[in-house]
């Protein structure tokens, strides 16, 4: 396996090919393993994975302290070649209930500023706000990551979760490296108007939910038991009906993926990087297995027969049920 390296957009950094979302290492993906954690995140920089994405609401600070205490034990060179990707604003209160964003210039400083101590780094490679604060101009928020960067605490602008007209007033504000939003097999959603927007912009896309949480890495199962607190526990892909029918969309890829001598994750995840050279798919692997899965997919060639007989197997818009509950879905400036 030799790790290629994608450009996040024409105002963004060069970066490995797969970037590691580090999210499930922490919080809404039942329980991990701190060591393994930690561990799965230098075995990743050692394969030249350069991307870190955390959140600063990861499970409260956790995911930037696990992250920062990789960084700091790993060796210097890969330590150095590391670039954070970190989402900030959304608010939540002590039992972890969601309550809203918060991307006033204020607030967007003070986030920058625990994000920097949790991380222990100089600098954030790329900063975004999680989700569109509708009481606050896209520009007011942009405004103040741009501010950032004159000052040296951040590198380069992100968005995450946006739609086109968001995206446009972003981008006329300062230079934008990046949008991160979810696409996948399932979750195709971008290819209406987002994609042709940043394409036209300059902007990057990573994209998160490569395999749909796990929903079509082909290893969940229908009898599997999700704690409460488990993100898919209440997602509605997960439940009854639409699990079903979803996971017999895994095993149509499945019977392709056995063609080709591969996994299922493997070929979800060579879906998305075959959809363009702008496009670095976040793996949320937790553990080291995982991740030496996933890196498979760098291996994986598709040619026009196998990208038809994966249309065919999962066609757009096939998936049963929204991305999210009804409540966190009107947050989406991007379905809007």
């Amino acid at each position: 396996m030799t790790m290629r390296t994608r450009t996040l957009g024409t105002a963004g950094p060069r970066v490995s090919a797969l970037g590691l979302g580090c999210m499930g290492m922490s919080a809404l993906y039942g329980d991990a393993d701190r060591a393994e954690s930690i561990a799965t995140v230098h075995a990743a920089l050692e394969a030249g994975v350069t991307l870190l994405d955390t959140g600063d609401f990861y499970a409260m600070g956790h995911n930037e302290m696990l992250i920062g205490e990789a960084l700091r034990t790993a060796p210097a060179a890969r330590r150095e070649q590391a670039l954070t990707s970190v989402k900030f604003g959304a608010l939540r209160d002590p039992e972890g209930n969601w309550s809203g964003y918060d991307g006033r210039p204020a607030a967007v400083k003070n986030f920058a500023a625990y994000s920097l101590q949790r991380l222990g780094v100089d600098h954030i490679d790329v900063y975004r706000i999680a989700r569109l604060d509708p009481e606050v101009p896209i520009e007011d928020t942009v405004g103040a990551i741009a501010e950032l960067i004159e000052k040296g605490y951040v590198r380069h602008v992100g968005l995450s979760e946006v739609g086109a007209e968001t995206i446009r007033r972003a981008a006329a504000t300062a230079p934008v490296a990046d949008l991160q939003i979810e696409y996948s097999l399932i979750s195709r959603g971008i290819e209406q108007e987002i994609l042709s927007t940043t394409r036209e912009l300059g902007i990057g896309i990573t994209a998160y939910g490569v395999l749909s949480r796990g929903l079509i890495s082909g290893h969940f199962s229908r009898d599997r038991q999700l704690a409460a607190t488990d993100f898919r526990a209440h997602s509605p892909r997960f439940q009854g009906e639409n699990l079903r029918h979803n996971l017999s969309l895994v095993e149509a890829l499945r019977k392709i993926a056995e063609q080709k001598g591969v996994t299922v994750a493997q070929i979800a995840i060579a879906w998305v990087l075959a959809r363009g050279e702008d496009i670095v798919p976040l793996v949320g692997a937790r553990t080291r297995e995982r991740l030496t899965e996933a890196l498979g997919a760098l291996d994986v060639v598709l040619d026009e027969g196998d990208l038809a007989a994966i249309e065919q197997a999962v066609p757009a818009d096939a998936a049963a049920g929204e991305r999210y509950p009804e409540a966190q879905m009107a947050h989406l400036d991007s379905e809007r």
